[in-house]
């Protein structure tokens, strides 16, 4: 029962007693209905299962005992709140008790409060909790709107997104769904915002970093340089295609033996692991990696499935370490990229092998796994189809991978832990067309190519891709990169794309939760 007035089902072989709690209850809003024994109360919820909101279990009553009542009760209705009342406080018993899915524990003799406490914590704590979460809410919304009709710093619009951000995981076991639907539209308006701003501005921050938000190209710099300056061993994990709920969720899986600080920066565009990680390990925008490196690294005509940037990362990472004065010792593995399941002890034997090192990286090329095993199984399509999904998806994977193992050893060394993400990804749900483009690569929003076109209210258009320091595949190629949460579809297949990608996760583009990139840096609580 979840309307009107609740409905209690007291159990005492000596309720006539307790005739001034029955009245308090029901004064406070609750209907009571009293028996004798428990065999009455088994009869009585077998022949309406939910009919009552709560029970009120005696423990100790002639005939059978309240324990066994408890577990014919649960058999019925699993759902049911049950509430021990006893007079022991035997530690076994109470044991027991939870061992049979007891929901509340009482010890006699119980005042009239005791008793509404336990109901109103049973039956009311939802919602009283969505009645603060909704309030709470509206007064940030009201303050975000404000925020919103005013000129941000970079600062600002971190905190907007993290505040949205954190909006997401809050009013997810909600059940107001006109609620989510607002912060939805909320979280839309702030994206186009935030789109706008990169668009307008991105060109000037590659040419005048000063003007710039700390991005990728600055990070190694920013973060590492200084815990290896310290001496002490330095963890990186990069977990590439991560986004800000996600790391959320990691983060407070570590903070029992890591304290943590955390930091942010924005991805380099196209947001995707081919230019945004390259360009975070070289310390250089694209144009200039391609200009150093050649074919090494880049692709002809910039088709991404093409591309062979990550034979040549530990390279780009190894020679943007030794500009900063930290090199790295070759023959040691040093530099780990993770694309299958490995065992807690391959992990450690790759840190034991490294007894001069001062820096170990881990690469776990996430967004690409979660995708590969998405495709593969129509089940997991029907559990990631939304952030939610998502964020339930990477809690219940960390919780049991060996890298979790693996940091659980670190906590007990004296050293440093980095982990960050070199861009994310946006649950894209509506479709653009690209013109003059011939194949799309699978789950990416950008593409070069010559005389391709797009609708320019959707996309960022490049003629010339070196205006946002990306390389040049050839005279005429240009570059497209969705906004928002748009996906590209090609105009003689749009119902196939749209099956495909509607509900679907990309990277490659211009939004909050691909270019605000989180960095955690962790020290053992040990220390």
């Amino acid at each position: 029962m979840t309307s009107g007035r609740k409905k209690v089902l007291w159990v005492d072989d000596e309720i006539e007693y307790l005739r001034s709690h029955i009245m308090f209850l029901e004064t406070r809003g609750y209907n009571v209905v009293p028996v004798f024994s428990g065999d009455d109360a088994v009869a009585l919820v077998s022949e309406k299962p939910n009919s009552f909101d709560i029970v009120l279990l005696d423990e100790q009553m002639p005939g059978t005992s309240g324990l066994t009542i408890l577990e014919k009760l649960k058999g019925i209705n699993p759902r049911l709140p049950v509430v021990m009342v006893t007079k022991s406080e035997e530690e076994q018993l109470m044991e027991d008790a939870l061992g049979k899915k007891i929901d509340g524990y009482l010890t006699k003799p119980v005042n009239p409060s005791q008793i509404l406490m336990v109901c109103k914590n049973l039956l009311d704590s939802k919602r009283i909790v969505s009645t603060s979460i909704e309030q709470k809410y509206i007064r940030n919304y009201s303050e975000n709107r404000m925020l919103l009709s005013g000129s941000l710093s970079f600062q600002q619009r971190i905190k907007l997104y993290e505040n949205i951000t954190s909006w997401d995981i809050a009013l997810e076991p909600l059940e107001n769904e006109g609620l989510r639907q607002t912060h939805e539209g909320h979280k839309t308006e702030c994206n186009v915002k935030f789109c706008d701003t990169v668009i307008e501005n991105y060109a000037q921050w590659i040419k005048e970093p000063s003007t710039a938000p700390l991005m990728s190209v600055n990070v190694i710099e920013k973060f590492l340089c200084p815990q290896l300056s310290s001496g002490k061993p330095i963890y990186l994990i990069v977990f590439s295609g991560m986004r800000l709920d996600q790391y959320i969720g990691i983060e407070e899986m570590l903070k029992s033996f890591f304290r943590v600080e955390r930091y942010y920066f924005f991805a380099t565009l196209p947001t995707d692991d081919i230019f945004a990680r390259a360009t975070l390990f070289s310390g250089m925008f694209p144009a200039k990696i391609a200009q150093t490196y050649g074919k090494e690294w880049s692709a002809e005509g910039g088709e991404a499935d093409s591309f062979q940037a990550h034979l040549i990362e530990e390279r780009l990472f190894a020679e943007n370490l030794s500009r900063l004065g930290f090199p790295v010792v070759y023959d040691e593995p040093w530099f780990n990229l993770i694309t299958d399941r490995l065992e807690p002890q391959h992990l450690m034997s790759r840190i034991d092998s490294c007894r001069k090192s001062r820096i170990i990286t881990f690469v776990v090329n996430f967004f690409g796994q979660v995708q590969q095993a998405r495709r593969s199984s129509g089940i997991l399509q029907e559990v990631i189809n939304d952030e939610s999904g998502l964020r339930a998806f990477t809690r219940s994977w960390f919780e049991r991978s060996a890298l979790l193992v693996l940091l659980h050893e670190i906590a007990r060394q004296d050293c440093r832990l980095v982990i960050l993400s070199d861009h994310g990804s946006v649950l894209c749900n509506r479709p653009t067309e690209l013109y003059c483009a011939k194949s799309l690569v699978p789950y990416l929003r950008y593409k070069f190519g010559e005389d391709i076109s797009s609708d320019e209210r959707t996309v960022v258009y490049l003629p010339d891709p070196g205006h946002f320091a990306l390389p040049k595949f050839g005279k005429n190629t240009a570059c497209i990169i969705a906004r928002e949460n748009y996906y590209f579809t090609l105009p003689d297949r749009l119902e196939h794309y749209n099956r495909q990608y509607r509900n679907t996760f990309h990277r490659g583009g211009v939004s909050m939760e691909e270019i605000i990139v989180p960095v955690g840096v962790f020290t053992p609580v040990s220390e």
